[in-house]
């Protein structure tokens, strides 16, 4: 099969998730804009998903973040995606909002708030149930801004023992994914600072895998190179991709730094490919996007944003490994950068074209949304937005 060929079939299961909190009035810390025909519900959250999912033919399953998708009836939730060909894709708990939480969530010093964050988790849990999905993805606020506020490993200990009871408690088939972050909101200590410390963890964990957030790492991190380590460990469970220029900028994936991304899938493609356990562990990865759309329109950053993720996909598999591999063996150092470089520079737009006709999706989504009755209908949604900061 030609390096073509084995892009076009990768590009055709291609699956990312796309996230509720994408669709909505989000903001920095300072302003919250609001954006015409944003959404204002959860359902029409899930409707501008499904929106998305008609034109991309590669975003099938909607993330929610609890409490800001809260429902009376879970279930009436899943079937209302199911009949617009979504299904409900990962449940992410809310640790870092309510003001019992000011110190940390799981690693809190007071039993009680450690209590009270392991009950919306455990709740988060049976939202899984009902709605049918597979993955809860967590990410903590926790650390300290002052040296001598806490114990270091007593925080540890606690966070440990959260995680221990979370997994005990996960429906079979699924899985916990760990996510990390170097800094923000703790400023002089996170508890999970690092793809390190979340492997840690995760070992003791058979369910737990460590989730790559492409804007959680300090500037210059080779993330390809972590990427690689938890694949040849058989923990890297999924991504929430995204782009940065500072810190964790939630910019459109694949704009800031296309090459990095390429190098990344690289990574995930070469591991698939090899008659090692890094195969089953590539095979399994989650991406799904984890973006602030502030000053953008929302379903079009979406599509922009997919679009870009199926560029490098495509890219990543157009080396020509043998050649590649060839050169490294060598030690030929220039010859297996231009290897890499000759993918990386591919024009890739005629194979996305063939690919998104095989899907029965327009060649040019964003385009096709722009011309639609669908964006039209946006227009008429009204929303008043003030203040900064995530939606309430």
């Amino acid at each position: 099969m030609s390096l073509r060929d084995q892009a076009k079939e990768a590009l055709l299961r291609q699956r990312i998730e796309t996230p509720s909190w994408g669709y909505g009035n989000s903001g920095t810390r300072f302003k919250t804009f609001a954006i015409p025909g944003a959404a204002r519900t959860i359902w029409e959250k899930v409707e501008d998903a499904a929106e998305v999912h008609r034109l991309s033919g590669v975003a099938p399953s909607i993330a929610l973040h609890i409490p800001w998708d809260r429902v009376q009836d879970w279930a009436e939730l899943r079937d209302f995606a199911g009949e617009r060909g979504l299904r409900i894709g990962a449940i992410n708990p809310n640790l870092f909002q309510d003001e019992d939480y000011r110190l940390g969530s799981l690693a809190h010093p007071d039993q009680r708030v450690r209590e009270r964050a392991l009950e919306h988790v455990l709740e988060c849990v049976e939202i899984m149930r009902v709605t049918g999905s597979n993955l809860l993805s967590l990410w903590l606020a926790d650390g300290t801004n002052y040296a001598g506020q806490d114990d270091f490993r007593e925080r540890r200990h606690r966070l440990a023992q959260g995680l221990q009871r979370i997994h005990a408690a996960l429906p079979e088939g699924s899985r916990l994914l760990l996510e990390y972050k170097f800094f923000e909101p703790g400023f002089y200590h996170t508890d999970l600072p690092d793809w390190g410390s979340a492997l840690a963890l995760c070992r003791a964990l058979p369910k737990a895998e460590v989730l790559v957030d492409l804007g959680h790492h300090p500037a210059g991190t080779n993330i390809e190179a972590v990427v690689a380590t938890l694949l040849d460990e058989g923990k890297l469970g999924g991504f929430h991709l995204n782009a940065r220029r500072y810190a964790d900028d939630d910019l459109i994936v694949g704009s800031t730094n296309p090459f990095e991304l390429f190098c990344i899938d690289c990574e995930l493609v070469s591991a698939e490919l090899s008659a090692t356990p890094a195969a089953a562990c590539a095979q399994r990865v989650a991406y799904m996007i984890d973006q602030s759309h502030n000053i953008e329109p929302k379903i079009e950053a979406m599509l922009q944003s997919l679009a870009n993720a199926q560029v490098a996909w495509a890219r990543a598999w157009l080396v020509d490994r043998p050649a590649l591999s060839s050169a490294q063996r060598a030690g030929d150092v220039l010859e297996a950068h231009r290897v890499l470089m000759d993918a990386f520079l591919a024009d890739v737009r005629p194979l996305l074209a063939e690919v998104r006709r095989q899907l029965g999706v327009p060649e040019d989504p964003l385009a096709a949304h722009r011309a639609s009755d669908y964006a039209q209908r946006l227009a008429a949604r009204s929303v008043t937005v003030s203040g900064g900061g995530y939606p309430q």
